[in-house]
């Protein structure tokens, strides 16, 4: 969380648990878009496996500590094992097969590192290295446009837990259902609450940018009930959000866009505020959840939410779709 003129800003993507490519393929495309506002579960795998916990390991010889001995520590990123690329707890444990010392190469914040390792045998005879892997990052967000058999949503980036963008090796998208919500009130964001099945998923995700989370639906993915609009500029003035907060289908609710910033501002180009009485008398404004639903001027998208302000659930932040397209 950032803090911004003394109010507090989250990001909104709801997590259940580097180099980035310009996306460019929607830019100076046609001047309308297919509306999104739908909700949708998201699966990101993560580029390294991400170490969420250092542990014993109990041992006929007794108890042993090989990780944390070695000094690897809790938010590491293991990029290989001798030599190997390791993504997740199933690569790392094909690679740790013996009691032969590993070579660990790490990420350290910003920093790369070699640590040798020496796997312990454990009772059940597997050999460990006394480590939690978390395996990718799980979300609901929602879907801000649609372009040509591609998907724009969140507005933001999927961060790590010191608030820098995830590197990922794609992910999926799949069909969420919002069963209810958290109300927000000040000093306490809400949030959506949904159900999704990782079983048919309906698109894969390719880039996490500043500007959001992209991919390619599958093919046969329908777009005949999408409304298409036109791509326009936000100003001051009366608005709305097209967002989803029960079930599949989006709505839209009344707000205001009472600042518009510099476009250079990344995410933050807009400043907005609900005046929607049924938002604001269910989910208290904007809650976790709503990133990327789109914002709406004059019939046309100008831009998606993004932020929340913690003292003040009903203002937040949100990105142009100049922003969004143009990255």
């Amino acid at each position: 969380m950032k803090k911004v003129k003394s109010l507090f800003l989250l990001i909104l993507f709801v997590l259940i648990l580097c180099n980035f490519t310009p996306l460019s393929v929607f830019a100076n495309s046609a001047n309308s878009v297919y509306l999104g506002g739908f909700p949708a579960g998201f699966s990101l795998e993560t580029r390294g496996a991400f170490v969420m916990g250092l542990s014993d390991v109990v041992t006929f010889e007794g108890i042993k500590s090989p990780s944390k001995e070695a000094g690897v520590a809790v938010g590491d990123i293991i990029l290989s094992i001798d030599g190997i690329a390791v993504n997740n707890a199933e690569d790392v444990e094909k690679v740790v097969k013996d009691e032969k010392e590993k070579l660990l190469e790490i990420k350290r914040c910003d920093e790369k590192i070699l640590l040798d390792v020496s796997p312990a045998l454990d009772m059940s005879g597997n050999f460990r290295l006394g480590i939690f892997i978390r395996d990718g990052v799980n979300g609901i967000g929602t879907v801000t446009f649609v372009n040509n058999g591609r998907f724009a949503s969140l507005g933001h980036p999927v961060t790590d837990e010191v608030g820098k963008p995830l590197e990922i090796i794609g992910g999926k998208l799949y069909n969420c259902n919002i069963t209810g919500y958290i109300a927000g009130e000040r000093g306490k964001a809400g949030e959506l609450r949904g159900t999704f099945l990782k079983t048919n998923d309906i698109g894969n995700i390719e880039k996490n940018l500043i500007s959001g989370v992209y991919g390619t639906f599958k093919d046969g993915f329908n777009t005949d009930n999408f409304k298409r609009v036109e791509i326009g500029e936000g100003k001051i003035g009366s608005a709305v959000i097209y967002t989803t907060i029960e079930g599949d289908s989006p709505k839209e609710y009344d707000i205001s866009i009472v600042k518009v910033t510099d476009a250079s501002a990344e995410a933050k180009n807009y400043v907005i505020k609900i005046n929607d009485r049924a938002l604001l008398d269910t989910t208290g404004g904007i809650v976790q959840g709503m990133s990327g639903s789109p914002i709406l001027q004059d019939g046309k998208i100008v831009g998606a939410v993004t932020h929340v302000f913690i003292n003040d659930p009903s203002r937040g932040f949100g990105i142009s779709i100049d922003n969004m397209i143009n990255n």
